[in-house]
């Protein structure tokens, strides 16, 4: 059964709650504003699950004074804590916007050393923190996130004082962390942590968990992982001491990941395994010692060890042997060693030079004679398709689903003997199933496609990764967000593998990540995502490609959704204008931006341009996309609410009507776009006076509503406050007060 969390509260003490940043098994995260006159912007963690909140807070008290005095870059400050109305303990602190260590550097694939040096920067924030006296407790990649200050890194560790404060329970819910991952914080717990004999926690316990951090940021692996063999079992192994991992360099060797894990650190299995081999193997293993008294004594010492490394110096976690030393010197000169052997490889090389560029010349001359025999073949199926009618099918009558259907069919049976074009011709009819919003069709035959070119060409080909492409997409549709990231990551790996990071098709393999990341509701990964595509597109795409605004009108999709309506308007206009001057003013994609305008306005409360949007945008893809396409369905939703609030009732009741028998063709009966058409129709027959009529459709809008409040509170709010309205107009006044206060528990205010 689904874990569903209470909705956001309109206010968590002094803080108005703006929205949710994430949510998980220990309680929820928002973004919130001071209500004083600072209007100062934070994160508030509110923490459920049965903690005692007056324990907590009388912790974190006695923690508050070595928590002031911690200023330094790499941490983020913690304010204060209390307790909601409901007794749950919160703590407001800085917000930060930035993505997990982790997962930073590998979209930004840092290589060893810029890991380390940025791994460096943790370790100083934690001995300043040590410094003060506090322990943070659970250190893990997602309570250290990653922000580029003026294009430099930023790490920034958060949560401080909280863990101490929550005393750090060993319960089940303990090990989940806010971003609902099954590893949670016992997988970067120290041994003393498992222990329930008493033992006290120091300042080492955070140098075995930087350890843990330190062996995943270089191979991208747990050194013990919890989920095989459960969080009890795994805690009972930590509290014994009984652990022993294999070095880093060993768990890559025997990794069938090391390929990828190594194309993420921009090199190859082969030389990360020697990168890894010798000083990192010990310090980690150094760092993650089971007996306290044998790991580094400070996180200081570990950032030392650490920088001797990268400066090719003997590392204390080493035994001093001569052999070591010396080949520690040859690593420093290596300049002075290498002069003669360098002058030479220089000659061979630019013998060779000739005859390789050559090679590629042939090669690329022949791959490209491939591809205009293929896109012929292409061509000449799809056209075949129309040449013919299905039997007993009148022309007048066919649609473009029953030429796709015959089209598919025609495929999996006549050009079985030729699979490379039969999987070319799969993911083109797939990506027009996708446009035309068939996503199930779509998704088969992707799927068809991604098994067909595995077995041709490999797994970790580009044309794999294309298919791969339309499978996550056409699954993010559907909503099975699952399988649309595993297709996504994958693709994205296999393209960055091929290409490197700076390449068109690794931009938009981001791009889809952050597209889903947005449907996930995990919205400030997304923004981050989309900050990371919009600077690749400017340098490696054409001024003309449209790729470049669509890009940017998605950014202005999620800053929007984020509350941030002045900024979205900025970027969504931004978007529009680059697109009017590529393709004039009636274009589809123009058509989408406008409409997101629109909505843009609406919620200003702008309903002249509100409408002026929409109706511009229906008179572009009306005509192109038909009346029964999802996105023209859309539209007359839309033009029906602008003509509600401008009180033009008979349009929006018809309009919204038509939209509605449209939707419920298409959809299923508890859709969210239902709700919002349902919702809106209510509210023209209850403000023209039908309420008998109104009420049912306010009724059915809270049935679709209530199972989303946890994500999308404000709707369920809309419409508990519209139909309160109805009810005091016909003199309910009880019934309409016990609608008001359920909207208020659930409200999130407005900036």
């Amino acid at each position: 059964m689904e874990n569903v969390h209470p909705p956001a509260p309109a206010t968590i003490g002094p803080y108005r709650v703006l929205h949710v940043l994430g949510t998980g098994g220990m309680g929820a995260v928002y973004e919130a504003e001071e209500t004083g006159s600072v209007r100062r912007r934070v994160a508030v963690k509110v923490i459920r699950g049965g903690a005692n909140s007056a324990e907590v807070i009388e912790r974190f008290d006695a923690e508050r004074q070595a928590l002031a005095m911690m200023n330094h870059p790499g941490i983020a400050r913690v304010f204060q804590a209390g307790a909601t109305d409901a007794g749950e303990p919160w703590f407001s602190m800085e917000l930060v916007r930035g993505l997990p260590l982790t997962e930073y550097c590998d979209l930004h694939r840092l290589s060893i050393p810029e890991r380390l040096e940025l791994f460096i920067e943790v370790c100083k924030a934690a001995q300043h923190a040590h410094h003060k006296s506090v322990v943070h407790r659970d250190l893990k990649p997602s309570n250290v996130l990653v922000t580029d200050v003026d294009s430099v890194r930023q790490p920034k560790i958060i949560d401080f004082g909280v863990a101490k404060a929550l005393g750090q329970q060993l319960t089940t819910s303990a090990f989940v962390t806010l971003a609902g991952t099954a590893i949670g914080t016992a997988a970067y717990m120290s041994p003393e942590q498992a222990d329930t004999t008493g033992v006290d926690v120091d300042t080492r316990s955070d140098i075995y968990s930087l350890g843990v951090m330190l062996y995943e940021l270089l191979i991208g692996e747990l050194p013990i992982d919890p989920r095989l063999k459960g969080v009890h079992a795994f805690i009972a192994q930590m509290a014994s001491q009984q652990t022993d991992p294999p070095k880093p360099s060993a768990r890559l060797s025997g990794s069938h990941r090391s390929g990828s894990v190594a194309f993420a650190r921009r090199t190859d299995a082969k030389h990360l395994r020697r990168e890894l081999l010798g000083d990192l193997d010990w310090i980690v293993m150094m760092a993650m010692q089971p007996d306290r008294m044998h790991r580094y004594t400070t996180a200081a010492s570990l950032a030392d060890d650490l920088q001797r490394h990268l400066r090719h110096e003997p590392v204390i976690a080493r035994p001093p042997t001569t052999r070591y030393r010396v080949e520690r010197f040859v690593a420093r000169h290596r300049t002075g060693v290498v002069t003669a052997a360098g002058v030479f490889v220089a000659m061979t090389i630019a013998s060779i030079v000739a005859t390789v560029g050559f090679l590629r010349a042939t090669a690329a001359e022949q791959k490209a004679a491939r591809e205009a025999q293929a896109a012929q073949q292409v061509t000449a199926f799809l056209v075949g398709l129309f040449n013919t009618a299905a039997p007993g099918l009148r022309a007048d009558t066919i649609t473009a689903r029953d030429i796709l259907a015959r089209g598919a069919a025609r495929i999996s049976t006549e050009l079985v003997a030729q699979p490379l074009l039969q999987s070319r011709l799969m993911t083109t009819l797939g990506t027009v199933h996708l446009q035309l919003g068939f996503y199930d069709d779509a998704g088969r035959l992707f799927d068809d496609a991604v098994r067909i070119r595995e077995r041709e060409v490999g797994p970790n080909d580009t044309l794999v990764a294309t298919s791969l492409g339309g499978v996550g997409e056409a699954a993010r549709q559907k909503g099975a967000f699952n399988l649309a990231d595993s297709a996504l990551q994958r693709s994205l790996q296999i393209r960055r593998a091929t290409f490197g990071p700076e390449h068109v098709d690794v931009a938009a393999g981001i791009a889809a990540l952050a597209l889903l990341r947005g449907s996930q509701q995990r919205l400030a990964e997304s923004e981050s995502l989309f900050r990371v595509v919009i600077p690749l597109d400017e340098r490696l795409r054409q001024p003309g490609d449209a790729v470049r605004p669509k890009t940017i009108r998605s950014l202005g999709v999620m800053v929007y959704r984020q509350g941030r309506l002045a900024e979205a308007d900025s970027l969504t206009k931004r978007a529009l204008a680059l697109q009017e001057q590529l393709f004039g003013k009636d274009h589809v994609e123009v058509a989408s931006t406008l409409n997101n305008l629109g909505g843009i306005a609406f919620d200003l409360g702008q309903y002249p341009e509100a409408l002026a949007y929409y109706e511009r945008a229906q008179l572009i893809l009306e005509p192109v996309l038909g009346p029964s396409h999802t996105t023209v369905i859309g539209l007359y939703n839309n033009i029906g609410e602008a003509n509600w609030k401008l009180k033009r009732y008979a349009a929006a009741d018809s309009l919204l009507r038509h939209s509605l028998a449209l939707k419920e063709k298409a959809l299923p009966p508890t859709h969210a776009s239902i709700g919002v058409t349902v919702h809106a129709l209510a509210g023209v027959l209850r403000d023209v006076g039908r309420y008998r009529e109104a009420e049912p459709f306010y009724r059915r809008a809270l049935a679709i509503r209530e199972p989303s409040a946890a994500t999308a509170p404000r709707y369920l709010t809309e419409t508990l406050r519209d139909y309160a309205g109805l009810m005091q107009r016909t003199g309910r006044t009880p019934e309409a007060a016990r609608l008001i206060a359920r909207a208020d528990s659930l409200a999130t205010p407005k900036k």
